[in-house]
């Protein structure tokens, strides 16, 4: 997002040129029922646009431009569906689905992902009301707990997302000083996966590896690369559906 449109095809297109291992994307629910790929509850932020996208049908956000506050070079990109960047994603990185919603929308998300054949490599990122209609729809779906109540108490974070059986956690940036190895053992020990929300520089890699962090959320995956590269994590060589 430092360098393309957020939440976009051309940045998603990036990501995959570059060989990312996972790539993260958000959901909103427009008033007709359909799942958009923007951070914000509004368009204000990334569009031409202005409005809630709850209060906005999917024709609407169909006619505004997601790339022109980035730069002429995007102008006139649109707003994605969830469908829509899935059929564009390869079968063998990880897909961080952040969901903003509630029961209904986890169960939406979910079934869309069973339907799109790629519960093999995606989860949902959402709160715990999310994650109960995500599993009532398809029991076998990957959740990374998001919960807001307890996110930024760590330990607190870190149990609750074992006792709810998650697939993956996204912790937040640590405090000064904060250790996390107890914790990070912790989570290893019960099979949970780790991401950190996030790195902010390239040098801080290497700390991070070591602690025992699975994927490092970027925002600027060109700059991170080498670095990581030089630390064994190979770029993903994509690979479509046929």
């Amino acid at each position: 997002m430092d360098t393309h449109p957020e939440n976009t095809f051309p940045a998603f297109k990036e990501a995959i040129r570059l060989g990312a291992q996972m790539i993260e994307f958000d959901l909103q629910l427009t008033k007709d029922s359909a799942l958009v790929i923007m951070h914000d509850a509004t368009v204000d932020h990334t569009t031409d646009g202005s409005g809630k996208i709850a209060e906005m049908t999917l024709q609407e956000i169909r006619k505004l431009d997601a790339g022109i506050k980035k730069g002429p070079e995007f102008k006139g990109t649109p707003v994605p569906t969830f469908e829509e960047v899935l059929d564009i994603m390869p079968i063998n990185v990880w897909l961080n689905c952040h969901l903003k919603g509630t029961d209904y929308e986890g169960g939406l998300a979910a079934t869309i992902l069973k339907e799109k054949g790629r519960l093999h490599q995606a989860f949902i990122t959402c709160s715990e009301l999310a994650a109960k209609g995500a599993r009532e729809k398809v029991p076998n779906i990957k959740i990374c707990n998001a919960e807001g109540r307890y996110r930024s108490d760590t330990p607190r974070y870190v149990e609750e997302t074992i006792k709810m059986k998650a697939d993956f956690i996204q912790l937040l940036r640590p405090k000064v000083e904060e250790d996390r190895s107890p914790l990070v053992k912790q989570l290893k020990n019960n099979g949970v996966k780790i991401n950190l929300f996030y790195a902010a520089t390239p040098e801080e890699l290497p700390e991070l590896y070591q602690l025992g962090i699975d994927f490092p959320l970027v925002n600027d995956l060109a700059a991170f690369m080498p670095t990581a590269i030089k630390l064994g994590v190979k770029p993903v060589e994509p690979i479509f559906k046929e």
